[in-house]
């Protein structure tokens, strides 16, 4: 159904209330408080690097709570099991002494699912959280079951230990929608954080949202109108990450593998999330230039001399956003 400006402007009032109600308990983490909004609202998953101790389980739980939704947190070990995180079938006595086979639910059945330190488990494991993700459906001993609706998972890496860890394949990054950085926070949040986890007053959650409110925003998403020039736009920046021919300047030398339509996909849902949060029912060129680098990060692949160069990833991107014109492509 077509939605009004007024309908609009409304959902983006509720929507820049969420981020304040979350502003309330995490601080600072602008970037992973928006994109990981920008996520729920294009219904897809999120990836979120940081070193432990930035509030990454505070901050999915504290978005479960403005918004009202079922949280569930899994610790990834390497002993995890699929059966840990889908759940599994046992036999059950009745009163009667009769006897059938129950589904237990599994962690993954919640609205909001953690995944935390997804990397340290097994990729047999990862595979089933995987399948939930991209299917919206769950596989156990023969029969599949969907999810809950809204359905996100926010799963975590930690950059600094990657030993014992079994490092995600870029087929299944692929996966998510974006990849959030989780950056240290300034001398100033650090005084507010104690501040507020140190002293005796405690903070409360108000709810904002509800899953109904959740879904209608979703819809909504998908009706903000995306021009050509704009799709030309992101096309060019996707096509700019796979260019070989050296017509992209030096940096395209230091890149092994570049976006595929996913990338292209993920710029477009992410823009309209933004542009929706914004109030607007068009998409930006400052939208798609916004979202870029959270979503392409994660699907370039920098090769071995680039990595002998210490080349950046979001350094590339950068650069990309400045050659690619609106307009005129690269190729």
């Amino acid at each position: 159904m077509p939605y009004t400006p007024e309908q609009f402007a409304e959902m983006s009032e509720k929507l820049g209330a969420v981020k304040g109600e979350i502003g309330k308990f995490i601080v600072g983490q602008q970037e992973a408080v928006e994109f990981s909004l920008y996520a729920i609202l294009a219904d897809g998953h999120a990836l979120l690097e940081g070193l432990p101790g930035l509030g990454k389980t505070m901050l999915i739980r504290t978005i479960s709570e403005v918004l009202d939704l079922s949280f569930s947190r899994i610790q990834f070990t390497p002993d995890l099991m699929p059966s840990d995180i889908t759940g599994t079938s046992i036999l059950e006595r009745g009163a009667e002494g009769t006897q059938r086979f129950v589904f237990k639910e599994g962690p993954i059945f919640s609205q909001m699912v953690l995944a935390d330190e997804i990397n340290r488990a097994t990729p047999k494991t990862q595979s089933a959280l995987l399948e939930a993700m991209g299917e919206k459906t769950v596989t156990v001993l023969g029969e599949t079951r969907k999810m809950a609706r809204p359905f996100f998972v926010l799963a975590t890496q930690n950059p600094i230990e990657m030993e014992g860890t079994y490092p995600l394949p870029e087929a299944q990054m692929d996966r998510f929608l974006c990849k959030i950085l989780l950056p240290y926070p300034t001398k100033a949040e650090l005084k507010e954080i104690m501040k507020r986890t140190t002293g005796s007053n405690s903070i409360a959650i108000q709810k904002v949202m509800g899953t109904e409110e959740i879904m209608e925003a979703q819809e909504m998403v998908k009706e903000v109108v995306v021009a050509d020039e704009m799709i030309d736009y992101a096309i060019d920046l996707v096509a700019a990450t796979q260019d070989k021919s050296g017509s992209a300047d030096e940096w395209s030398k230091y890149v092994q593998y570049g976006s595929g339509p996913r990338g292209l996909q993920s710029i477009i849902r992410l823009a309209k999330a933004r542009a929706l949060v914004a109030g607007r029912f068009h998409v930006s060129i400052a939208d798609i230039k916004t979202v870029a680098k959270p979503a392409l990060r994660h699907r370039i692949l920098i090769n071995y001399e680039g990595e002998a160069e210490g080349v950046d990833v979001d350094g590339l991107i950068a650069k990309l956003l400045e050659e690619v014109r609106q307009g005129a492509s690269v190729r």
